[in-house]
């Protein structure tokens, strides 16, 4: 921390941290599922302009990696450790009380933005934050672990593993937002930019010797693929994936091979056995995985578009010539988790329930529009993976891992337009910001002793005599769910995957250590994995495996886990553990599923006192989800003054089936609402029986063969007396949010049953 030395001359208010002299502005931009062969910078097929400007400027790295899977990726980015080492071995949802998963970023290993903030630098985050600990994310906090308490002043963006970019659980520091009601056209993509440039320019203009630090990270494009109908046109329009998969991918490879990507001896890795060949499908299938192909795109090239409108806007304020500019493409391999044929509602994929062909093309003329929650199909994720094998969540192989980056700094990095082939990782890039801006990693911050950083400066890159210099990272291990691989002076040894990312499964996962096969490569022969020379070169293989068991005990990786569907489920921290009685009254919302009362996978009732006024009500009561799964108890709103106030409890099972209890209206006074449903497990998902009762009496019986195993929408929120987001109701019984109860909530109660066991073997 550098202070400024006080004296007679010197105000008592004038601030005695001042940043290092000429200390550069610094953007980090990273864009979220995107593959190493989706940006056009990289031999891509998909226009990036402004990446492709930002390399012209600076330099292009080739060999840059990730974790893998996202929240995991972030977590080393803003700290410049692995992800182990953090808490983050994998996303917060699934995490465990082991050191290395338990999803806490220790205070020992303070953030890249508390670190700038203590050197005087205005510190801010726009888009996805994905590492605040979900348990955490209510209205309740703590809020040390949001990115205020990380060390940035400001925040605008959603928490969570993804958002809809229509209407998305938006926070503006902690409190929560929604700009988007009653503003048609609204979209998060561009609301970000606007948002991240104003706060650019207020700083240029109230504190102008003030530099300033911007982590920039959209939702794009993680799922759901969501640009705006222009960008859509415009990418439909260019025909780019009208030829499949296969076809896109040697042009691909081909483009890399031209630009110096890939050197000339790489060769492109077989297509997988589990994916289908271009060929092989049929004229319904080519033409929805086109339309989803054609989403994606306009969202990767719309994202693009407006952080090129930032980027736009520091050169319009005359700092881009002291900006370091750092833009990566993507936080893990392309996503495969739209299974084989892709999904109109990713949430279909986190329940494991795949949707037909035939089926989707309900939504086909309304496909990444707010009525969608849109993943494409996995053969687009490995074709956005060229040269490499695999997708997001496999850290073995660099098509999970290899991300496209540029960086440009005018004046110090001045080798335009030049490649660099250096390994590096994420860790790598507080490091190098760091020394960029002349800043020496605290011993201690805020009296906490810091463990030192893990990833090695990327600056030495930066000199045109360097261009090829060996790597000084020349070791790095990759874990994620059980799969593995280790990085040393140019070698990989990895496990070949066990399971496939897009195929959901509830078997029994194999021995952690002895149900998996290894592999090995020289990727400074063989940069795309293609040779495997774990037979030929035993002693090697053993002689990596040993190294990666090494880097494991010192980094938290330990104990290995590849269990997914098993973790998801197990209980940890949670402001309703052990609660089975929830009660509210008036209005409360924007609750996050964590800290709300779970109906899922067991018996439950709601009952509801409330208040009607003379003239009659309507609104909801209390909902949880909305368009693309959940519930809501309210009273109708009805048309032209018909059917205005009836009692309906609507289930919404992932935008597929819903099924409705439908009561009466309900005249002026005090009345009691009862729905009652039990549940046929156990199990995940299953059917049951409810009753909605109204003042002691029976109004409706029904029955659902299925409900909602694992996830509402993350995204969604539970909300007592108003729907914020999406409404539950598709056709009958729409309404718009907020859709307030006009009446009063005197009580609103939930009680939980135990969750169904299976009865024990004899």
């Amino acid at each position: 921390m550098i202070k400024e030395r006080a004296s007679e001359s010197t105000p008592w208010w004038a601030p005695r941290v001042v940043p290092p002299k000429d200390a550069p502005n610094v953007l980090l931009i990273m864009t979220d599922d995107q593959g190493f062969g989706a940006p056009s910078t990289f031999g891509g097929v998909i226009p990036t302009p402004t990446m492709d400007r930002i390399a012209r400027d600076g330099l292009r790295y080739t060999n840059f990696h990730s974790t893998s899977l996202c929240s995991p990726t972030r977590a080393a980015i803003i700290t410049g450790r692995n992800h182990h080492s953090v808490g983050f071995g994998v996303v917060g949802e699934i995490a465990t009380g082991y050191p290395g998963y338990d999803s806490i970023i220790p205070i020992e290993k303070g953030t890249i933005g508390t670190i700038l903030k203590a050197n005087g630098y205005a510190t801010s985050w726009f888009g996805k934050d994905h590492n605040t600990p979900f348990y955490q994310s209510s209205q309740a906090g703590p809020f040390d672990q949001w990115p205020n308490g990380m060390g940035f002043d400001y925040f605008y963006g959603f928490v969570g593993g993804d958002a809809s970019q229509w209407q998305p659980n938006l926070f503006r520091n902690t409190t929560a937002i929604y700009p988007f009601l009653n503003n048609p056209g609204w979209n998060l993509e561009t609301a970000m930019a606007d948002e991240a440039i104003q706060h650019i320019k207020q700083l240029k203009e109230i504190a102008p010797g003030k530099p300033w630090f911007v982590y920039y990270v959209p939702g794009a494009t993680h799922a759901p693929h969501h640009p705006t109908p222009e960008w859509v046109k415009k990418v439909s329009d260019m025909h780019l994936f009208d030829e499949g998969w296969n076809e896109v991918r040697e042009k691909i490879f081909a483009n890399q091979k031209r630009l110096g990507i890939m050197p000339e001896n790489a060769k492109l890795t077989p297509w997988p056995d589990g994916l289908p060949q271009w060929d092989s499908l049929s004229f319904e299938e080519k033409k929805l995985f086109i339309k989803q192909a054609d989403v994606y795109g306009a969202y990767l090239a719309y994202a693009d578009h407006e952080i090129g409108r930032v980027v736009q806007a520091v050169e319009d304020l005359g700092e881009l010539d002291n900006t370091l500019i750092i833009y990566i493409g993507g936080d893990n391999g392309a996503s495969a988790e739209g299974m084989v044929n892709g999904t109109p509602n990713e949430f279909t994929t986190f329940n494991g329930v795949p949707v037909p062909v035939k089926d989707q093309f309900l939504w086909y003329p309304f496909w990444g529009s707010e009525r969608t929650f849109p993943h494409f199909a996995a053969g687009w994720a490995w074709a956005m993976d060229t040269p490499f094998k695999w997708v997001k969540q496999v850290p073995s192989h660099f098509g999970g891992t290899a991300q496209g980056v540029v960086m440009s700094w005018p004046g110090h990095i001045n080798d335009k337009g030049g490649i660099r082939r250096q390994f590096s990782h994420v860790i790598d890039v507080m490091p190098t910001i760091l020394e960029a801006v002349g800043i020496e990693q605290p011993d201690t911050i805020n009296g906490i002793k810091q463990i030192p950083i893990e990833g090695v400066s990327m600056a030495y890159t930066w000199d045109k005599t360097n261009a090829n210099a060996k790597t000084r990272h020349t070791t790095q291990y990759f874990e994620m769910l059980g799969n593995r691989s280790i990085y040393h002076d140019g070698w990989v040894a990895a496990t070949t995957p066990v399971t496939l990312p897009w195929e959901l499964s509830t078997k029994t996962a194999p021995d952690v250590i002895t149900g998996y096969n290894w592999e090995l490569y020289n990727v400074e022969e063989d940069p795309t994995q293609f040779n495997d020379l774990a037979s030929k070169m035993p002693d090697k293989l053993k002689q990596m495996q040993d190294l990666f068991y090494a880097e494991a005990k010192k980094y938290n990786v330990l104990p290995l886990d590849n269990t997914t569907l098993a973790r998801w489920n197990t209980p940890r921290p949670s402001l309703t553990a052990g609660r089975t009685v929830f009660e509210y009254s008036g209005e409360l919302s924007g609750v996050p599923g964590a800290a709300a009362p779970n109906i899922k996978n067991k018996s439950y009732t709601i009952t509801a006192e409330v208040e009607i006024p003379d003239g009659g009500a309507e609104g909801m009561i209390v909902t949880q989800g909305g368009r693309f799964g959940g519930y809501g108890l309210f009273l109708s709103k009805g048309e032209f003054g018909v059917n205005r106030g009836r009692v309906v409890f609507l289930y919404n099972l992932l935008d597929l089936k819903r099924t409705m209890w439908e009561g009466p209206e309900l005249g002026a006074g005090k009345h009691t609402i009862v729905f009652d449903f039990k549940s046929e497990g156990p199990g995940l998902g299953k059917g049951g029986t409810g009753v909605l009762t109204v003042d002691g009496k029976e109004v409706a019986k029904n029955s659902m063969e299925h409900t909602t195993p694992i996830t509402f929408p993350e995204d969604e929120t539970f909300d007592v007396g108003q729907d914020t987001r999406t409404g539950v109701a598709l056709l009958e019984y729409r309404y718009d949010p907020p859709f307030k109860f006009t009446g009063k909530i005197n009580k609103l109660r939930f009680k939980l049953e135990p969750e169904p066991q299976p009865e024990a073997k004899r």
